[in-house]
């Protein structure tokens, strides 16, 4: 017999849920392997099977047995195990007994709390037979399912009803019974291709049996190309180009075993509807791939994939483009209804919809966000009159008929409505960039009006919410607060707005005064936005004591912190750069311990070395060069220029004893060494890297 062998399983089921079929596969794949690994069963590469009636794995060159173990049990201490003569006690012939040997048998082994008696015993491995069936089990158990059903009579539980067990180590089948299914080795094909039973005969041949005797693909990530491919090549025969959404394919290849491609179309009059809304009824609804030209605009064509090869595939074909026809009629006439209507003439109702209790309407906080986006984007060259008004008609769209079916739509329906309604073009996308940015990684507003409104309206969320006392804790955030931070935080940042945060947080407070009670509500979300603000640059591989060095300066604008955080970091890699933040900190320290307020000027009479007058000289010089650089915001030259003190500093500390006997002489020193450290606070406190 040989000592591994490959292991096939396979779950049999009705059809399991697709959005989530990919996850269970992944899951039971990680679960069977730590099982695996648990009891030192070794194995060799792993291939997971996954398709809406089956989830399985190929495990090769799997341990038909456990390794023996040896194992070390320890008995009584030496002077409990013998007496005073040497003779065994009883605690030593105990302990032998159950090891089931004698006390001549045993050793002694030294730690450090004394000498014992101890035992090795060889531990034989349990064959994989025996330990297979309960890591099944426990792998199936642990899948993240929130809520299994029984089925029929059977008290068994999981997500879909089972159907079948096919369980092999090699040529044999597995023993077990687990979700009342008997494991045997027959598997199933398709369900009307070939709904006979298949016998697998060994592990290595069921992925090719299954597929050509019963016409199904069980490799999740081989139906999904071949879908791929299916989509792409029907799409260029349409003279058009598919747009696949990676999670609509994931979610068709978990419906289907068997993929077939089917073309159909609409009428053209539907493409009059804005695109989103027809692509969105396609994809959510039915689940069909649409098509683009090279122009990237939509083409009355679409791509379903059917799970059979049909002898009439006009039949589905015509049965899809029936289905598909009242949804876009409904697009339509949602479309036209709200043409009929400017958007502004929807303000009005903004006034029955509640942001929150107590902050008021969304019509209240449109006007609050008005307000502010307007300052802001005369702060940042746009156009005042024109932020007002974006702000004041940006939730307006979520009162017309196409968002009420489509929710998904807000913003990209303000923007065809304003566009329609004859609104400047930058009001019209800045409906859409509202929301921008929707998730991380997304894309930022690009127009003044759109990064004015976009960032007024999370302030006003913020400042709100923490006024009334509802922050987030621990995981819990209703409000999304912790993702609106990070939205002003990247606007602000990334496209370098001369906004100070502090500043416009007080003014949204003050457009808020009538709805809050917190006080320091602008230092609260000041410092939450801060914590947010630091996990930015963490997921940039900023480190904190880079990040920290920059906030203890508190600089006016998240842009100037972002620029005092890139000179730091070319600092870092200046060679200069560790005895330089050493003696920052030792200078820290001393100012920390002297107790005393240093003078702002330094006296070259009070001198006693050379040390210092090179020092003050030095600081001198550079204080004079870098004045216009910290001017121009140039931190990066600074901390350049600055890394020429080093040696000067390093003899300063070497030859001069700074806490000097002479009161006027200490003075003198901690003055210098104050001013030093204010020339580095000009950018950041470097002593913290």
């Amino acid at each position: 017999m040989s000592e591994c062998a490959d292991l096939l399983f396979e779950l049999g089921t009705e059809e399991l849920p697709p959005t989530a079929l990919k996850r269970l596969s992944e899951a039971l794949t990680n679960e069977f392997t730590t099982g695996l690994n648990r009891v030192g069963l070794t194995h060799g590469e792993v291939t997971p099977f996954a398709t809406p009636r089956r989830l399985g794995l190929l495990i090769r060159a799997c341990a038909l047995q456990q390794p023996d173990r040896e194992t070390e049990r320890r008995g009584p201490a030496l002077q409990a195990a013998f007496d005073k003569a040497g003779n065994p006690t009883n605690a030593a012939k105990g302990f032998a007994k159950s090891c089931g040997t004698e006390v001549d048998q045993l050793f002694r082994i030294n730690t450090d709390k004394g000498e014992w008696l101890a035992y090795r015993l060889i531990e034989t491995g349990k064959s994989a037979a025996e330990l297979l069936p309960e890591i099944a089990e426990t792998a199936l158990n642990r899948l993240p399912i929130p809520k299994r059903m029984r089925w029929g009579a059977s008290e068994a539980l999981f997500v879909r009803p089972v159907h079948w067990l096919l369980f092999l180590h090699g040529e044999a089948v597995v023993p077990c019974t687990i979700l009342d299914a008997q494991a045997d080795r027959y598997t199933y094909g398709h369900r009307f291709h070939h709904p006979n039973a298949i016998a697998i005969e060994r592990p290595m041949e069921y992925r090719e049996k299954l597929q050509n005797e019963g016409v199904v693909i069980a490799h999740f990530e081989q139906r999904m190309e071949k879908i791929r491919e299916q989509v792409e090549t029907t799409a260029a025969a349409l003279k058009g180009r598919a747009e696949i959404d990676p999670e609509l394919l994931s979610e068709v290849t978990a419906l289907v075993e068997w993929p077939v491609p089917i073309a159909a179309s609409f009428e053209e009059e539907y493409l009059q509807v804005p695109q989103e809304a027809l692509i969105l009824t396609m994809k959510k609804n039915q689940k069909y791939f649409h098509l683009v030209d090279a122009q990237n605009q939509l083409l009355n064509h679409f791509i379903t994939i059917a799970n059979i090869v049909s002898p009439t595939p006009d039949v589905i074909r015509e049965g899809n483009e029936r289905v598909i026809r009242p949804r876009l009629s409904d697009a339509m006439f949602f479309w036209q209804q709200d043409g009929k209507r400017r958007l502004e003439s929807h303000q009005e109702s903004l006034k029955s919809v509640v942001f929150q209790l107590k902050l008021g309407t969304l019509y209240d906080k449109s006007e609050r966000v008005s307000k502010l986006a307007a300052l802001i984007a005369a702060e940042i060259g746009g156009d005042e009159q024109l932020a007002a008004r974006a702000a004041l008609l940006s939730r307006c769209d979520l009162m017309t008929h196409m968002v009420g079916e489509f929710p998904e739509l807000q913003g990209i329906m303000g923007r065809y409505q304003a566009r329609r309604d004859g609104e400047q073009e930058e009001l019209a996308k800045s409906m859409e960039e509202f929301y921008m940015p929707r998730f991380s990684g997304d894309h930022l507003a690009r127009t003044r009006t759109g990064i004015a409104i976009s960032i007024a309206d999370r302030l006003d969320t913020l400042v709100g919410i923490f006024g009334i006392g509802q922050k987030p804790t621990g995981d819990k955030d209703p409000f999304a607060l912790r993702r609106a931070a990070l939205g002003v935080l990247r606007n602000l940042k990334e496209h370098a707005l001369p906004l100070g945060l502090r500043n416009l947080l007080k003014t949204s407070a003050e457009h808020l005064q009538s709805c809050i009670a917190t006080s320091n509500v602008e230092e609260d979300v000041y410092i939450f936005m801060l914590e947010r603000l630091k996990g930015l640059y963490q997921d940039e591989g900023v480190s904190v004591n880079v990040f920290e060095a920059v906030a203890a300066v508190d600089p006016l604008t998240i842009a100037d912190f972002d620029r005092r955080i890139r000179a730091v970091l070319t600092f870092e890699k200046l060679p200069e750069a560790e005895a330089l933040a050493a003696a920052n900190k030792r200078i820290s320290n001393i100012l920390k311990k002297s107790g005393e307020k240093p003078g702002k000027e330094v006296s070259i009479a009070l001198f006693e070395s050379n040390e210092e007058l090179e020092l003050y000289q030095q600081i001198s010089t550079e204080a004079e060069q870098i004045a216009p650089l910290q001017a121009a915001s140039e931190y990066t030259k600074i901390l350049i220029a600055l890394a020429k003190l080093r040696e000067s500093v390093d003899l300063f500390f070497d030859k001069v004893m700074v806490m000097a006997e002479d009161p006027l002489v200490r003075d003198n020193r901690l003055a210098l060494l104050y001013q030093l450290n204010r020339l580095f606070l000009g950018v950041a406190d470097i002593s913290r890297i």
